[in-house]
């Protein structure tokens, strides 16, 4: 496995590399969800690169940059075992060099949710993830559903700027009692770690009142936010009931739906979402 840092290094060792390559961004700290995007480039591609980069612009002012979990040398092990074939490390320098002023906007499906809440996180990653891809030059780029907005603005992102690059997205990779795994997990402790199980409880209340034939958005999500309420250690940003694609609202689980919720436990923000696809009356689940 090769390490690279600089921009040199980096088109060097690309060029190295023949055939398809599979690329998994990420910003280190990498458990088993990050692990399975990798296994699935390895299986579609015949080269594999990842990049490690805790992107400073997609953090807001009050948010947990510095205190963002790091273990570089944990993740090249576990990469190294992975089979990758390059790991680019940039610094902040290497990625915003001094005199940087350019910024990408990915209008509509950035607005709601995570961009309502976190003003301005949509276009910090939107401008990075341009950069990696025109840096690296991949032809299949390896997201995972639980951050299923951002999928959604890099699938834009890539149409509308006519990118040639594949998006593919992953399913979720949750621990045994359904907490989808994050690096934020890191944050919780014991008793806050069990109270973290309440996201994946509400999905699941969604799943069987939908199972049970309710399609009303707004009584769906009320249920969601009344089991959520019963955690005293939860603080609910948000949980909606919105299209796949467009990420609006809707009154109705029609076609596919994706219902998405933000959740504090203690000083971790989580994510977590369940995608619907309903078809004559019947519906299918990816969580």
């Amino acid at each position: 496995m090769k390490q690279v840092i600089t921009l040199e290094e980096l088109r060097q060792a690309r060029a190295g590399l023949r055939g398809s390559l599979g690329f998994v961004p990420t910003m280190g700290f990498l458990h088993a969800g990050h692990l399975s995007l990798v296994d699935l480039a390895k299986r579609d591609c015949d080269s594999v690169a990842v990049s490690i980069f805790v992107n400073p612009t997609q953090f807001g002012p009050q948010e947990d940059l510095a205190a963002y979990p790091r273990d570089l040398p944990a993740d090249l092990q576990k990469l190294e075992a992975a089979g990758v074939d390059l790991v680019w490390l940039p610094t902040p320098e290497i990625i915003y060099p001094q005199g940087f002023n350019t910024w990408v906007s990915v209008e509509g499906v950035s607005q709601p949710l995570e961009g309502a809440a976190r003003p301005g996180h949509f276009r910090g990653v939107a401008t990075v993830v341009l950069k990696l891809f025109n840096i690296v030059q991949p032809h299949r780029a390896y997201f995972g559903q639980k951050d299923a907005q951002q999928c959604a603005v890099v699938r834009q992102l890539v149409r509308d700027l006519n990118l040639g690059v594949e998006i593919v997205v992953c399913p979720i990779v949750r621990e045994p009692d359904g907490l989808a795994m994050s690096s934020r997990n890191a944050y919780l402790d014991p008793d806050e770690r069990q109270a973290a199980r309440v996201l994946y409880e509400s999905l699941c209340r969604a799943r069987e009142l939908m199972q049970g034939g309710e399609r009303r958005a707004q009584v769906i999500a009320g249920e969601m936010r009344r089991l959520i309420a019963q955690e005293p250690r939860a603080r609910l940003d948000y949980v909606a009931v919105v299209d796949a694609e467009t990420l609006q609202p809707v009154d109705q689980v029609r076609g596919r739906v994706l219902v998405p919720l933000a959740v504090w436990i203690g000083r971790a923000r989580l994510l977590d979402n369940l995608l619907v696809e309903e078809k004559d009356g019947r519906f299918s689940f990816q969580f």
